[in-house]
């Protein structure tokens, strides 16, 4: 070999994730190698409580964009927004990058980046299960896997460093509602190749057994709809499609008509059935309007709002605030979903209005509704006897989640050393068929509030949690540099902290003390407005929080008079 030549089993490759580990959702993972990038999926995230105001969370992509001419392609591996959801706030910046997925993966994308007028920056490539591509250093190919949605893949990445494989979300469903099973065969032969590492979904390790077929699902919707002699309102996911089939074949077998309300279910079933993803039975659809007008005994209506988003169609319905259905006596509302981490206030509030109503719901706790559509503990052990990875990284899941999963691997035979539990950002290094961490990268939350993008950070979001906590309390004054005193007496307005009118005295005795403040501090600050703000600040907060108990955002306002 001649001298200075590498040879390219000694280029080592990474794993970078900047989404995905530690949390559900956000889901992007970063494949470098020999100065090639190849990006793993760009998911968001719901805010959590806290996130007051936010309305989804996306990775920080800095990171990416700074490497962006590295860029050989971006795969989607299934169309759930935890995975497609951030393609909107950074293609912009990317340009001309490639997308990869299958068909209707990008349908669903191609939606989505219409809705955002992006299209343009779009270069959508059509992939199937069994295929094989070359992205610059990278041979990719896919295979086929079960999940709540149809044509979802994995990936394996074979480079001269050792091969990779990527399982994203799955489950082992023996009777899929397509009827196509995980493509076993490959997984094997996979795992024969040999498997340097895999990422893994940990959604669900902590669950022992089996995830139910998504088949029982429909055994108990039919139960549902041929038992009730009210009007059903069904509630999920809008991209679950393999629910959705499952809610027609139930309407169609039940004699019942089908009505679909919620612009996002209605866009989602449009793509499903013009790409042949979504059977409708002949006759069973309706328009929301007609089922007014039919006896409640023969009506389905399937709406989103199983999470209890404040705007979605059944919150609206459950708040009596929907412009064209409301509940009846005798409704009957099943959630077909359960909730995200987080969302379980909001669903539970939704299905006390409903109950209030006078309706009747079927959700988690008293039925069979739902399942899962990611594999319990021991499909993930089986993912991983099947694939023989010598090192893992669990991936899609709280970091409880990720410890479990780690337990597991350990179970079937991967040395503890040999199992990355990392956080988003970790640099995980490959080389010469050994993997260490070796350093990190920027990453973490950028929040999408309204039309704008990363502008709310941490320092927003306090402001707006003391706000929702305390109130605030603004004082203006006017003070006089010339003869170093208030021209006017202090005047304090507040919202969200007392209520004035029954707070005189509390209010009284602040501009005893901010007047005290002032003659201290007016002849020492020198013109300096912010150190007499400061001065303000902390005699205000420490004052009343001895006498309230409550720390308001105080906000001064200082005008200088000029006689």
């Amino acid at each position: 070999m001649a001298k200075g030549v590498r040879s390219s089993d000694s280029i080592p490759f990474q794993i970078i994730p900047l989404g995905g580990v530690g949390e559900i959702g956000n889901n992007m993972f970063l494949v470098s190698y020999d100065d090639e990038i190849l990006v793993l999926d760009a998911g968001l995230m719901f805010p959590e409580d806290e996130m007051l105001g936010i309305d989804i969370v996306i990775p920080d992509s800095s990171y990416l964009l700074a490497n962006k001419e590295k860029i050989k392609g971006i795969i989607i591996t299934h169309g759930h927004e935890d995975h497609t959801g951030a393609l909107p706030y950074i293609l912009p910046k990317l340009q001309n990058v490639p997308i990869y997925g299958t068909r209707l993966t990008l349908g669903l994308i191609e939606y989505k980046l219409e809705e955002h007028n992006l299209l343009s920056f779009a270069k959508l490539n059509t992939i199937t299960a069994g295929q094989e591509i070359q992205l610059g250093s990278f041979k990719l190919r896919f295979f086929r896997t079960n999940h709540s949605i149809p044509d979802s893949v994995g990936v394996a990445i074979f480079t001269p460093a050792g091969n990779i494989v990527y399982t994203s979300d799955f489950k082992f469903d023996q009777t899929p509602v397509h009827g196509k099973l995980t493509d076993y065969h490959e997984l094997v032969r996979l795992g024969k190749r040999g498997v340097l590492v895999a990422l893994s979904d940990s959604t669900n390790a902590e669950r022992p057994g089996f995830t139910p077929s998504e088949k029982e699902v429909g055994a108990v919707l039919k139960n549902i709809f041929a038992q009730e002699k009210g009007r059903i309102i069904v509630a999920t996911f809008a991209s679950n499609i393999h629910r959705i089939q499952q809610v027609v074949d139930a309407a169609a077998a039940t004699g019942r008509k089908l009505a679909i309300e919620g612009y996002s279910m209605a866009n989602v079933t449009d793509i499903a059935t013009r790409l042949g993803y979504l059977n409708i039975t002949p006759g069973v659809m309706v328009e929301l309007e007609e089922i007014k007008r039919m006896p409640p005994s023969k009506v389905v209506l399937l709406t989103t709002g199983s999470q209890g988003e404040p705007m979605a169609a059944l919150s609206r319905i459950a708040n009596a605030s929907h412009r064209k259905v409301e509940i009846i006596p005798g409704d009957t509302v099943v959630f077909a979903a359960n909730p995200i981490p987080g969302n379980e206030k909001l669903v539970a509030r939704t299905i006390n209005q409903l109950f209030k109503r006078g309706a009747n719901v079927i959700y988690e706790q008293l039925s069979g509704a739902h399942v899962s559509g990611h594999g319990s503990q021991e499909e993930l052990k089986f993912m991983l006897n099947l694939l023989q990875p010598k090192y893992l990284i669990p991936v899609h899941g709280e970091y409880r989640h990720l410890i479990c999963h780690a337990r597991l691997a350990e179970q079937v035979g991967i040395p503890k050393e040999n199992i990355f539990v990392v956080e988003n950002g970790s640099v995980i290094e490959f080389k010469k068929g050994k993997g260490a961490v070796v350093g990190s990268v920027n990453a973490g939350k950028v929040f999408v509030d309204g039309l704008r993008v990363g502008d709310v950070g941490s320092i927003v979001l306090r402001d707006r949690q003391i706000l929702s906590q305390h109130g605030i309390f603004v004082i203006i004054l006017g003070v006089s540099k010339s003869e170093g005193s208030l021209a006017f007496e202090p005047e304090i307005l507040t919202r969200g902290f007392v209520y004035v009118k029954e707070s005189e005295d509390l209010l009284d005795e602040t501009k005893e003390l901010l007047k005290q403040v002032i003659s201290k501090t007016l002849h020492k600050s020198n013109d300096n407005w912010s150190y007499l703000k400061g001065q303000i600040k902390d005699a205000t907060s420490k004052f009343l929080w001895e006498k309230t108990g409550r720390r308001p955002m105080i906000l001064p306002i200082i005008m200088e008079i000029d006689n």
